[in-house]
């Protein structure tokens, strides 16, 4: 999963300058998705969706920070994950392999601070290395790093140097852990914060040349240099003989960020990162199981990662999930099946002027800017930008949507819904 990367900045989305020469590969061995949403517009509530399979409005993180404190939010010890799910027996009925799943997440985590019950190690995962926020991550070259619950100096980095490139130690782990764990089924959550702000790349390579701006530069080699990650990883599930019994997802934990005009990060899409406009929630998905899941494929099914754990759990022969998951699984989509017919995606945020909802039915798209604010609607078949709102032509959409809305969700301590105006969605 790339942290903050645009749907637009892939060569099998549209892109033209930026080089993804691996990630297109996937894509002509996979099924691309037009119409796959992010968990939510910003990095923690997004990743504590696909982890639980509960959308914002009942996971436990659902912003970068407590409404209440300012503090971050960690996951509870009753949450469950995917990891957890896919590691304990009592989801695994007439698992072949008793020792479940080895688990590892090497990059970013997002949803759980030192001391407190949401650390990896404490949710399913049996190794871990990496950030734990997203504030210590947003340095591409840090003093330290977490390997399971202890800190690790890296002395590269040590007094003003430059050596380690955080995103680099993290795939070096990978593909470690895959050639471990080659005889062994195993879930690989790998989080690098490519290409993340700061806009830094060890090398800018063919991009040097470029006459842009440097950190438009920087950015374009980050993106390079994650798909090379890709390549990696995907070469050694080759050289492991694993490649054809792997399912590889590959997307970004929000909609892209970046501002510069030639690379239209976001195409037509409205707003970026951090708003619940198209922009900042619609991201690209990948899915390759040679076999299983057809080669060179484009779906326009609308899913988002609540539903990344029941999909998971399907996947491999599980026997069920919690009752308290939101998302419903899409293996019928992936395998060439008849999928159930489509339910609403949910979404709340609190990151751009106060409490704001949109919800997905169809092609139908709300959004409300606070909890009794006017509905605005918008026809994704005919509107991807979401430039006209066509509310007052369709009241009978709005009703539906609106009685949704009063029923989708839960209160939280740490996010007391407040209106507040919003500023302009960017």
């Amino acid at each position: 999963m790339a942290d903050d990367l645009g749907v637009y900045d892939l060569g099998c989305y549209g892109q033209k300058l930026i080089r993804t020469p691996q990630i297109d590969q996937l894509a002509a061995e996979g099924l691309r998705f037009t119409d796959c949403y992010a968990g939510a517009a910003v990095c923690a509530p997004s990743r504590s969706v696909l982890m639980t399979g509960q959308h914002t409005g009942h996971t436990t993180v659902r912003s970068n920070a407590s409404i209440r404190t300012g503090g971050r939010v960690s996951l509870r010890a009753e949450d469950v994950t995917v990891a957890e799910i896919l590691k304990g027996p009592e989801w695994r009925d007439g698992f072949d392999d008793e020792r479940g799943y080895a688990t590892a997440i090497f990059g970013k985590w997002g949803l759980g601070e030192p001391g407190t019950p949401g650390l990896p190690n404490d949710h399913g995962f049996d190794e871990w290395f990496g950030f734990l926020n997203q504030q210590h991550a947003h340095n591409h070259y840090p003093t330290y790093l977490w390997r399971n619950k202890k800190k690790e100096i890296l002395r590269g980095n040590l007094d003003g140097k430059r050596r380690e490139y955080a995103s680099d130690l993290f795939l070096r782990e990978a593909l470690y852990f895959i050639e471990r764990h080659r005889y062994q089924p195993f879930f690989l959550y790998f989080t690098p914060t490519v290409p993340h702000a700061a806009f830094e790349a060890p090398e800018l390579g063919a991009y040097a040349k470029e006459s842009w701006p440097e950190e438009a530069k920087h950015y374009a080699a980050m993106v390079t240099r994650m798909d090379a990650y890709v390549g990696r990883i995907m070469a050694k599930l080759k050289e492991t003989g694993l490649d054809e019994n792997t399912v590889v997802f590959f997307t970004s934990d929000n909609g892209g960020v970046f501002n510069f005009k030639p690379f239209a990060t976001t195409g037509p899409l409205r707003a970026r990162k951090g708003s619940i406009y198209e922009g900042g929630l619609r991201v690209p998905m990948i899915v390759r199981w040679p076999g299983k899941v057809k080669a060179g494929a484009v779906s326009d099914y609308p899913w988002y990662f609540a539903d990344v754990l029941p999909t998971l759990a399907e996947l491999a022969g599980l026997r069920g999930v919690p009752r308290n998951v939101d998302g419903v699984s899409v293996a019928p989509t992936l395998l060439g099946d008849k999928q159930n017919p489509e339910r609403p995606l949910y979404w709340e945020t609190f990151e751009q002027g106060g409490f704001q909802q949109a919800v997905r039915m169809g092609r139908w798209k709300g959004v409300r800017h606070g909890i009794s604010a006017p509905l605005e609607l918008y026809d994704l078949g005919k509107d991807i930008g979401e430039t006209t709102d066509v509310a007052a032509a369709h009241k009978d959409i709005v009703a539906k949507m609106e009685g949704f809305l009063k029923a989708c969700r839960t209160d939280s301590p740490e996010y007391p819904v407040v209106s507040r105006p919003r500023r302009a969605a960017g």
